[in-house]
């Protein structure tokens, strides 16, 4: 049993380590009539991939972004990027936590979670939340959260809106992506596979499989190498502090999608552009203005 201790502010950054996977092979398609929905015009209107969205002054993009043209890579985060999973994990540390006696049997609230547990790997969890705990009985608890997640994800996983258009005009165009976490490698095999994008991704990276993990570069470096990429081209879409700060440290521009993190913290973080998802008319004024090359080599 392990003993619980009131909870406390934790510290922001978290360490990992690990070594990288190999990359697989995926199919690569034309998406050229590709559109999704926009705003309150979801059900009447579409706006096509394939040409410019009309967006007010106010929705130009950061330099850094538009510098990045002609597009060669985009890289994901997977927790709260392309699917909002924090409500899982959420109700799979408040269940157990509460039944360990953690915080005097007190559940944990959304805010706690937010400022302390989101997106954290789990060694560096264990250590902060059970500071006087044997770490391999931590550990085990962290095991036993994972697996919850693992049973509760299937009846409740759901993809950021917009995913699947953008990742069919990704395919369209071939170009290249990864798929970079903190996450278990056991959750996000899960993710992706729930989500129908097992195949999607050549590459996966784990956080806990580099030398160090978010917020340090190594993982998205490790991503560049193994794709092929070139940061001078390339941006990443992530949802959390850490990992915009670990894309900034690698050199690449980063996309914050506030799926349940405040916009001031990924601002603070140096997020390029903040967006709600994948439908954002801020999302598709950019990615007509680096022009990547379709599939057949026009622009």
């Amino acid at each position: 049993m392990l003993s619980p201790r009131a909870p406390a502010p934790l510290p922001r950054r978290r360490l990992l380590s690990i070594s990288a996977p190999s990359p697989g092979r995926i199919g690569i398609g034309n998406s050229d009539g590709i559109s999704f929905s926009r705003g309150e015009e979801k059900k009447r209107r579409r706006i096509s991939w394939t040409r410019s969205a009309a967006t007010p002054a106010d929705m130009a993009t950061d330099s850094a972004l538009t510098k990045l043209a002609p597009l060669e890579a985009i890289l994901f985060d997977i927790d709260g990027t392309l699917c909002d999973s924090d409500p899982i994990h959420f109700c799979a540390f408040r269940e157990l936590l509460q039944q360990i006696g953690f915080n005097g049997g007190v559940p944990i609230t959304e805010e706690f979670y937010s400022a302390n547990i989101s997106g954290g790997h789990n060694d560096h969890l264990a250590r902060s939340l059970f500071p006087d705990m044997d770490h391999e009985k931590a550990m085990q608890f962290m095991d036993d959260k994972e697996a919850l997640f693992r049973k509760l994800a299937p009846g409740q996983l759901k993809a950021v809106d917009g995913l699947h258009d953008l990742c069919k005009w990704i395919e369209g165009r071939n170009l290249k992506r990864a798929a970079v976490t903190n996450a278990p490698r056991a959750n996000a095999e899960l993710m992706l596979s729930l989500l129908g994008l097992a195949d999607f991704f050549p590459v996966l990276i784990i956080g806990s499989e580099c030398d160090r993990a978010k917020p340090f570069p190594d993982p998205y470096l490790k991503a560049l190498e193994l794709i092929g990429a070139s940061p001078d081209h390339t941006f990443i879409f992530e949802d959390s502090a850490s990992g915009i700060r670990a894309g900034v440290a690698a050199g690449v521009p980063v996309v914050g999608l506030t799926t349940r993190n405040p916009g001031k913290a990924l601002n603070d973080a140096g997020a390029s552009l903040l967006i709600k998802d994948f439908q954002d008319p801020k999302l598709l004024s950019m990615l007509e203005e680096l022009k990547p090359a379709t599939a057949n080599g026009r622009v």
